[in-house]
């Protein structure tokens, strides 16, 4: 096993590790700006998303694909929610700034997302039509501030041509911070660490 050395304190530090021949892609989108926060707003300078992707890139070993839309969603909350009610509405697709050809040679794609209005943004969409998933293992992971993991399950079903949909993972927005003990328990639990 390859391992990093602490260089204060001359330790070793195992890198993270899958089982065996596993190999897994975390594909994520998440917006910073401002955000709901318990009630209220705060503006974030990640995304909640992005912390909960570097928790579990940090626990496991992954590659890391960050979803960009071709057209950035405002920092504004209230521009973000119009907008995404709008492409709800329209069954839209947003485009993708930095799409991915394909997603051969992963047995696991860990898919994650916040929740708007109970679902997966609508690019999250977008990126799994676009690929064939078929003999893959698909496990949604969500950030939220109502839905726990709302329709992301379901949508991952029609959108995810050929996949297996696992147990998700989903973490309240406010608290992915203090989420590592959640993250690494669902990691196990779905034989990723």
């Amino acid at each position: 096993m390859a391992c990093d050395t602490d260089s204060a304190q001359h330790t070793p530090t195992p890198r993270p590790s899958t089982p065996a021949g596993v190999r897994v892609l975390l594909a994520y989108f998440s917006r910073a700006g401002e955000n709901y926060y318990y009630g209220g707003r705060k503006n974030l300078e990640v995304g909640n998303t992005e912390l909960l992707a570097r928790l579990i890139s940090g626990s496991i070993a992954c590659d890391v694909h960050r979803i960009e839309a071709a057209e950035p969603y405002s920092d504004d909350y209230d521009h973000t929610v119009a907008r995404n009610v709008r492409e709800q509405s329209s069954d839209a697709r947003p485009v993708i700034a930095n799409p991915l050809p394909a997603i051969t040679g992963y047995d696991v794609v860990l898919l994650g997302s916040g929740l708007w209005n109970v679902r997966p943004p609508l690019i999250m969409r977008t990126f799994a039509e676009g690929l064939d998933f078929s003999g893959r293992t698909v496990l949604p992971v969500t950030t939220y501030a109502m839905s726990g993991l709302g329709r992301a399950a379901e949508d991952y079903a029609q959108a995810c041509r050929g996949a297996t949909i696992g147990n998700g993972l989903a973490v309240r927005g406010e608290e992915v911070g203090q989420s590592l003990d959640a993250v690494l328990s669902w990691l196990r639990q779905s034989g990723l660490r």
